[in-house]
Parts: C-alpha cells; structure tokens; sequence
C-alpha cells in the first residue's frame, strides 16, 4: 500500500470508526490544534448524514424540532455507518433504530412514523410496472372470476402501525397541530403505492387488509371471497371482495390480473 492510500485509509477510519492515529499525520497549524482541525472533519462527516436523514424524513424531523432531531440523528450516525455511496439509503435503519434503542424505543410514534416515511420515500423510488385498468378487468367472464388472481404493483407495500402516527403525518403535512401521540388498541393497517408519480397510502380495514395480504400471495378471487365471508355477512362477500378490488383498480395498486 502506498503511502497515499495508507493515509487515506487511516483517515476514512479515523472518522468513521474514532481512531485519532491520524493525529500522527497532521501538523499543528499556527492557530490551531490538530485535533480541533480533524474535528471539523468528523463533524461535517456526521453532519452531512444527519442532513441526508432530514431530506428523507421531512415530517419526523418537523415532529421532533430541530435540536432533538439532530441529536437522534447523530447517535444513528454513530451505530449506522453509511455503506453506500448513494445518501439515499443511508436512512434505511431509521425506523427499527428507533423502535430498539432507548431513550427513542419509549416512543412508539417515532419508529411509526420513520417507518410511513420510509415506504413513501421507497414507493417514490420504485420500479415502474404496468397498471391494470378497469377495461383489462371487465373483459374477464364473470363465470371465471373465481379462478383470478392479481398482481400486487411493484411499488405497493403494507405496514402495520401501532399508534396514530398516520394522522400525525397528515397533520404535519397540512401543516396543522399533530394531535397527541397515541398506542392504537389494534394495529393501524396501511397500504402504499405510487399512483403515477405521487407516493401514497391509505387505512384499510382488517377485512380489506387480510383480502390484500392474501391476494398479493396469489391466491384466488373465489377463495378470497370465501375468506371475506367469515369476516362478514357470507351473503354479500363476494360483493364486497369485487368492491375492494374496484378500489385497488382505480387507485392503481395492482399491475395485473390472470386466470
């Protein structure tokens, strides 16, 4: 190794791991100490990802204020180094960071509302894929519609929440007083797409949620229907199966259907 590369890599491990044998290496300037002029490195290392963690969590950093969320966000720095070269996905940890390490973990709303960030923020990101229409729909027979199956898009995602934090980021987003943080006595079930190129997501019901959990694995129309029957009045299931399907059509959260 020569000693370019040497000193290179003393000083990407001095900065992202605390080893100071790179003070060796550095004079003294005449108003300065080498410590204090590596110092500003280390901070503006840190600081560049906490700005990286801002721009991916707009609402989380409003929620928090500005010296608490930098605070969070340097101990992140501190036990996430950044493996990537792309910041963008620098804050995929941030919610389970959150919902495991104290003080933050007392917070239950912190991690949910990383995590809802999150999945917009990768809904936004992800792959294109075809949209299926109404027309596509309706040309199957009725008489076959037992045997479709549907294809989730490839953006959508569905996360469980265990407080209210879906309506403190709407709140946020509106720019209007978050009500008070909140543990739901059930999880909060959320579905996310990208419809075009705006990000989405919306609550679904505990009926809506297990029909889509279950039609994103692939199985049947008709056996979804049965399912809904045991949620439900049995007589109209199937009724109520093809109304949450013509939401997922029109809100364009499946990409395909096949018999």
């Amino acid at each position: 190794m020569s000693d370019l590369a040497r000193q290179q890599a003393d000083f990407q491990r001095a900065i992202l791991a605390g080893d100071d044998s790179i003070l060796a290496d550095i004079p003294d300037s005449a108003k300065e100490k080498r410590e204090t002029l590596f110092g500003v490195y280390r901070y503006a290392y840190g600081s560049r990802l906490v700005e990286a963690l801002r721009n991916d969590h707009e609402f989380l950093h409003a929620y928090l204020g500005d010296e608490m969320f930098d605070e969070m966000g340097h101990a992140y720095v501190r036990a996430h180094t950044s493996a990537n070269p792309n910041l963008r996905w620098f804050s995929q940890g941030l919610p389970e960071f959150l919902r495991t390490n104290a003080p933050y973990s007392d917070y239950p709303v912190l991690a949910d509302l990383a995590a809802l960030e999150k999945a917009l923020n990768d809904a936004f990101d992800g792959r294109d894929g075809t949209v299926l229409t109404l027309a596509e729909f309706a040309a199957y027979a009725p008489e076959v519609w037992k045997d479709l199956t549907f294809a989730a898009h490839p953006t959508a995602a569905r996360l469980d929440l265990l407080t209210n934090a879906a309506a403190i980021w709407r709140a946020l987003k509106a720019d209007e007083t978050p009500p008070d943080a909140e543990i739901s006595d059930e999880p909060v079930r959320i579905l996310v797409w990208r419809q075009e190129n705006t990000p989405m997501f919306r609550e679904l019901s505990v009926e809506e949620a297990m029909m889509w959990d279950e039609a994103a694995k692939g199985v049947p129309f008709g056996v979804l229907c049965s399912m809904l029957a045991t949620y439900d009045d049995p007589e109209n299931a199937a009724t109520r199966g093809a109304g949450y399907l013509h939401g997922w059509v029109t809100g364009e959260c499946l990409s395909g259907v096949s018999a």
